[in-house]
């Protein structure tokens, strides 16, 4: 089944669209990579969904407004995608669509909302849509998330030692192999919104890390900002832009005089590499496969490995996933899944009660044709 995963995470700095070849050949899901093309959203969508996020407030008219336009800019994305990637021959997208708010409280997870009506995107594309992953996890009693994290355990299964799949999004997360996987907190949500507000929205990111090159951490602020309680949270676990957010930021700073621009990202670049490192060795990893937007930030990704110590940080690209579209692809996966049958979660990884089949599915122009359910769950996952 050739498959389209469409993916906008934490930054929402662009949706990203990857197709892919799926099949399933005996106990393994067999994935042919066809690339990647990725849409920035517009200045006024961002803006728009930059003020609705918390800690800001929002209206029902603009959440409905959200989910039209976010929708419409996925749907230019999937078809972007099938005409560049698939020659016009894709047969299921699956659609992550935009998280704009996860429902934490503490350990439990109540509830998650991702906007982006897939009916824009069927209608475009006439090809049927599986969208809305994260709730039935929730309703299981689990997190909802990270979900890359079965993808992540059928990839790497077999490879020798533990082997970490880490993701650097706005939110970092990581998968062990014996199927813990859990937010470890911020990956570069904090480091945008300093870069953001600094910057009085000239910049939306600290491009190639070089606002941290060129600060020194701050001690004082580090230690502040590691006090946070969702470190101390035993996993299963997840966050999001409710905890870790510019408002928290300026609380941390309160009393810490005036701070460069420079050394407040450096600071918030080194609490990234500390949690990663932290959670990296909880687990015992014997080696880290990184993947997001935050290991194109070479200070990052160095602070992170010298907090490794001899844990070899290498890029999932070396094991033959692009590091900027792994989560594309991930739910190209999980939408084959959903379309056959099979769960798209592993209860270890999210708490919930048992394996569940994730989404719902809008029917494309021709109406829904499910290929029959699969016999049985893959074990593996292997590229070509």
């Amino acid at each position: 089944m050739r498959v389209i995963g469409l993916m906008s995470g934490t930054s929402y700095d662009a949706i990203d669209a990857a197709a892919a070849d799926v099949e399933l050949v005996g106990d393994s899901l067999v994935m042919r990579p066809l690339g990647m093309v990725s849409e920035p959203y517009d200045d006024a969508l961002r803006e728009a969904l930059t003020a609705a996020l918390s800690p800001g407030t929002t209206t029902l008219a603009e959440v409905c407004l959200l989910d039209t336009r976010i929708g419409q800019a996925f749907a230019a994305a999937a078809v972007r995608a099938d005409r560049e990637l698939c020659g016009g021959q894709a047969e299921l997208v699956a659609s992550h669509g935009q998280t704009v708010h996860h429902w934490a409280d503490g350990p439990a997870v109540h509830g998650t909302l991702q906007l982006g009506q897939p009916a824009w995107i069927a209608e475009a594309t006439g090809l049927p849509v599986a969208a809305d992953f994260r709730p039935r996890d929730i309703a299981a009693g689990g997190q909802g998330a990270p979900l890359v994290s079965l993808v992540d355990l059928l990839w790497l299964r077999g490879r020798p030692g533990r082997p970490v799949a880490l993701n650097i999004g706005g939110i970092a997360n990581l998968t062990a192999p014996d199927g813990t996987a859990f937010d470890t907190g911020p990956g570069c949500v904090l480091i945008d919104a300093a870069a953001r507000g600094f910057s009085g929205g000239a910049l939306t990111h600290d491009t190639d890390g070089a606002l941290a090159a060129r600060g020194r951490v701050h001690e004082p602020l580090l230690e502040r900002l590691l006090r946070e309680p969702y470190y101390a949270l035993p996993p299963p676990k997840t966050t999001g832009r409710e905890l870790f957010h510019l408002g928290r930021l300026r609380d941390a700073l309160a009393g810490c005089g005036t701070l460069p621009a420079e050394d407040v990202v450096a600071t918030l670049t080194m609490l990234t590499a500390r949690t990663v490192a932290d959670a990296v060795r909880s687990v015992g990893a014997t080696e880290v496969i990184a993947s997001g937007g935050g290991t194109r930030n070479p200070v990052l990704t160095r602070m992170l490995a010298e907090r490794l110590g001899g844990v070899p940080l290498r890029p999932s690209d070396e094991l033959g996933l692009p590091s900027d579209a792994k989560e594309a692809y991930a739910f190209a996966v999980l939408g084959f899944l959903t379309a056959h049958g099979l769960p798209g979660t592993e209860p270890a990884s999210t708490g919930a009660r048992g394996p569940r089949v994730l989404g719902s599915l809008t029917p494309g122009a021709g109406g829904l044709r499910l290929p029959p359910p699969a016999a049985r769950r893959p074990v593996r996952l292997l590229l070509e």
